[in-house]
């Protein structure tokens, strides 16, 4: 097998605490046993929160070398004056720019994965950004369409995938169907198996409403567009059960009967792995011909520049990139 490329890490709102935990996670590379990765961003930002040795590099090729002496850094875009903990429009260029760049990288696999630092999706917005996230934007720049693009969330014991995001809540009623939920579970079954390498997923989906609804008398969108969809999934071979009761699906022993859960709404999905995994949550994204992770965390520009913000995550999101990558190459499914 080919030496692996190394990870390529874009660096966030540079005004927050992105720079700074890309800067500890290298920093912990060792006990860690991190894979070689370079940082994607205005070097300066990482400067004003860490005293460490910076490598500036031009080619992904230089970072495995450099990757001992210093934080290899490939420096994307001027952010301007950066002062940690106060957003601005420079910085949020230069944040667009650099996960451009990365997501590039990793297209072209001159870097063997991607992993994006935490973004002020208000500040993206004021740019001009139209995407929902960086999920959307990275799935757009692979030629994924939005729906075959998955978000699990995963930690050591919990995968989740919100079948719906950031939407509001008043508008999941109306903006699921059996398509979307049936497109979404197909994805994560095809992303468990070339990312984790999971022969046969096992997916588990959360119920709507209350008590799954009480076979329709609290609510019936089980009725409606999950037995559906679950039993069009049976159909095709995918090991799909429920739709189950939330409240019962996230103790140890429920956990241990299924590979994922699939939830139909964003806090249904995120508050048991930010309860159980919150310093050591992984975003990725399913359904890309690309390994992309995030920690599982925002920008924090309240402790921004304190010497505050714990690396936990983006360690897991950077070694969950590379073993990612690793089984993708070993692995006939591609």
């Amino acid at each position: 097998m080919p030496e692996a490329p190394p990870l390529a890490v874009s660096m966030g709102d540079p005004a927050g605490i992105g720079p700074e935990i890309i800067a500890k996670a290298w920093a912990a590379r060792r006990p860690h046993r991190l894979a070689p990765f370079f940082a994607v961003g205005d070097p300066r930002a990482v400067k004003q929160v860490w005293d460490g040795p910076i490598v500036p590099i031009t080619d992904p090729d230089q970072a495995v070398a450099a990757f001992e002496d210093g934080l290899p850094v490939i420096a994307a875009a001027d952010a301007g004056e950066v002062v940690p903990g106060m957003p601005d429009i420079d910085g949020a260029r230069c944040a667009l720019q650099s996960l451009e760049l990365a997501a590039g990288l990793a297209r072209s696999c001159a870097a063997g994965a991607v992993v994006t630092g935490p973004v002020s999706k208000k500040q993206l917005y004021d740019i001009g950004f139209t995407y929902p996230g960086q999920t959307e934007f990275v799935a757009e720049r692979c030629g994924v369409a939005r729906e075959n693009a998955v978000m699990m969330l995963a930690g050591p014991t919990l995968r989740v995938v919100p079948i719906t995001t950031h939407i509001p809540l008043k508008s999941v009623a109306a903006t699921i169907s059996i398509e979307l939920i049936v497109a979404k579970a197909r994805a994560t079954a095809r992303g468990l198996q070339r990312n984790f390498g999971i022969a046969a997923p096992r997916l588990a989906f959360a119920g709507f409403n209350p008590h799954a609804g009480e076979g329709g008398a609290i609510g019936t969108e089980e009725i409606e567009y999950l037995i559906p969809a679950i039993e069009q999934l049976k159909a095709e071979g995918i090991d799909a059960d429920g739709p189950f009761a939330a409240d019962t699906m996230f103790h140890p022993r429920a956990r241990a009967l299924y590979d994922v859960a699939l939830c139909l709404y964003h806090d249904q999905a995120l508050i048991p792995i930010k309860t159980l995994h919150f310093d050591e949550g992984v975003n990725m994204t399913l359904g890309l011909p690309i390994v992309r992770t995030s920690p599982d965390h925002g920008t924090a520009f309240g402790i921004a520049g304190q010497n505050r913000a714990e690396p936990g995550a983006m360690i897991a999101a950077i070694r969950m990139a590379a073993q990612a990558a690793a089984v993708r190459r070993a692995s006939t499914i591609q």
